[in-house]
């Protein structure tokens, strides 16, 4: 006999908020719950001294609210025989001083923990890890539940500039062990002073070969950070916000053992785009990636909200925001900071703004604000951030969400400020922003609109206009003829941003297809030289 359907009925998910799917769901699959130390043999990090590195061990983030296992975490497994995978780094608040080091295990382990040091044959005691496991019953006949076991913990006051070694573990397998070793990785913290370093980012990356590839090009790179602008894993392959039953959460067991090759040396910055909103688990669909991710701490609700945050790499301040909260086409979290997600970039842009020691601010989320592609632009972005942007002189936006490349033109106040081809300089302060979409990261591929050709470096294909359209308040498509369109390429690719300080600091942007061909390029440099070709 057939399972009935175990999700929300289409017609109720459509009229339901992230919170009220989520509330249907845990009443619908309700099953009963056991402290954290009953789950897991495991808890919060507390201190330690790393060896060679006088490491001092910071408490970690929240445990995020979904269900904990009950079964299988009771389950007797030989140690010996589970071996971690899937580690992933992120920044602390400050990248100079702080370090989360995450990772997974298949089964539920006994005492998990971190050795780190400043030598691969120095390595720290035991330092005790946080666990926060996930269950996801089967939301559907067509897929079966899940247990998951993330493992985090939270460095702070690290050295800066300094490159530190790492294992994770836990009872049965010790990194430190002569057979071990070859498990152990390593970062290196921010430098204290300005110096150059690149970083790399795209959007839209799932799991496939093509997201393999770019993974092993972005390591070419030897970035300094990564940044992920949401659509992260795809477990959730609806997009719109709602239950969907083919939900599958092992797909995150397969996206973090691909991108494991780089997240665990280079810190893997993510916000959430549509595909994230996940509405088994709560806040706003977020507690799953609350329970894979340590993120900074710092923006407005770090518990609602795990995807909006800052910090300062060298001369550059990052802000990761929220689309989904301003989104006019994909409503189902929209409005639900009530306008403190908006309240706290302002007051943050400001603060970035006003530091000394910063050159730039690079700003990343997933809805465009400016794209020709499928899903076009998103009006919401614009009303909610545009003006922001433009007071505090935003350096640079990077969005995902079309499955392609394109960049803008430098816009000021809506329009175009002035033209930015292939190999041009551009200067904020008196130009405007420039905004680019780089969701080529792995998934299927999109294109632009009837009679609109790809325009890259080595194949020049300007246009006075396209015809594309926004979305508006009314969640309608509204058709624009827009001039801003410079670069467009519906390949895979990803960026890479070089940071320069020194007497006249700037950024080169530069856009890389899957082969390893540049197909875009251009300058950032504030209010000291003006436009024309880089040098």
């Amino acid at each position: 006999m057939d399972t009935p359907n175990v999700g929300i009925p289409e017609q109720l998910a459509q009229r339901l908020s992230m919170p009220e799917q989520h509330e249907y769901l845990r009443a619908k699959h309700a099953r009963p719950k056991v402290s954290r130390r009953g789950a897991l043999i495991g808890g919060l990090v507390t201190a330690g001294a790393a060896g060679g590195g006088g490491v001092l061990i910071g408490s970690g983030s929240a445990a995020a609210t979904p269900t904990l296992a009950t079964s299988s975490a009771t389950a007797q497994v030989d140690g010996s025989l589970v071996a971690p995978f899937g580690r992933h780094l992120a920044f602390g608040a400050n990248p100079a001083t702080q370090m989360r080091i995450s990772w997974q295990v298949p089964f539920a382990v006994q005492q998990p923990y971190v050795r780190i040091g400043t030598a691969p044959w120095e390595l720290s005691r035991k330092i005790e890890a946080e666990v926060r496991p996930l269950h996801t019953p089967a939301l559907s006949k067509k897929l079966p539940e899940v247990d998951q076991f993330y493992l985090h913990a939270a460095f702070d006051h690290l050295k800066p500039g300094t490159t530190y070694y790492y294992g994770v573990g836990h009872e049965g397998f010790d990194p430190a062990a002569p057979e071990r070793m070859g498990t152990i990785g390593t970062f290196r913290t921010a430098p204290a002073r300005p110096e150059r370093f690149v970083f790399t980012a795209f959007g839209d990356q799932g799991v496939s070969y093509h997201a393999l590839a770019n993974d092993q090009l972005i390591l070419g790179q030897n970035p300094s950070f990564h940044l992920h602008a949401g659509d992260i894993c795809y477990a959730d392959s609806s997009g719109m916000g709602k239950e969907s039953d083919t939900y599958d959460a092992r797909v995150w067991d397969q996206f973090l053992a691909q991108t494991e090759s780089v997240a665990k040396s280079v810190p893997w910055m993510v916000t959430t785009g549509n595909h994230d909103m996940e509405a088994w688990y709560s806040p706003n669909g977020y507690g799953g990636q609350s329970a894979r991710w340590s993120l900074p701490e710092n923006g407005f609700d770090p518990a609602s909200a795990p995807g909006v945050y800052s910090f300062r790499y060298g001369s550059v301040g990052v802000v990761a925001l929220d689309a989904n909260d301003v989104s006019y086409e994909i409503p189902a979290n929209k409005g639900y900071t009530d306008g403190r997600q908006t309240a706290w970039l302002d007051k943050r842009l400001g603060e970035l703004r006003a530091d000394a020691d910063v050159e730039f601010i690079v700003v990343f989320f997933h809805h465009c604000m400016y794209s020709t592609s499928t899903h076009a632009s998103d009006g919401g972005v614009r009303d909610a951030w545009l003006e922001l942007f433009t007071k505090h002189q935003v350096d640079l936006v990077i969005n995902g969400h079309n499955h392609v490349y394109e960049r803008t033109d430098a816009i000021k106040n809506g329009e175009v400020g002035r033209p930015v081809p292939i190999g041009e300089r551009t200067d904020p302060t008196r130009d405007g922003i420039v905004y680019v979409t780089a969701g080529g990261a792995g998934k299927e591929l999109y294109g632009f609109g009837p009679g609109v050709e790809d325009s890259y470096e080595g194949h020049v294909n300007d246009r006075e206009s396209i015809v594309s359209f926004h979305w508006t308040k009314l969640r309608v498509p509204d058709p624009d003829t827009v001039e801003w369109s410079r670069v467009r390429y519906t390949g895979f690719s990803f960026l890479a941003v070089e940071v320069e300080t020194g007497a006249q600091p700037r950024m080169t942007v530069s856009a890389l297809a899957e082969s390893g061909e540049r197909i875009d390029h251009f300058e950032v440099v504030r209010g000291r030289s003006g436009g024309g070709a880089a040098q």
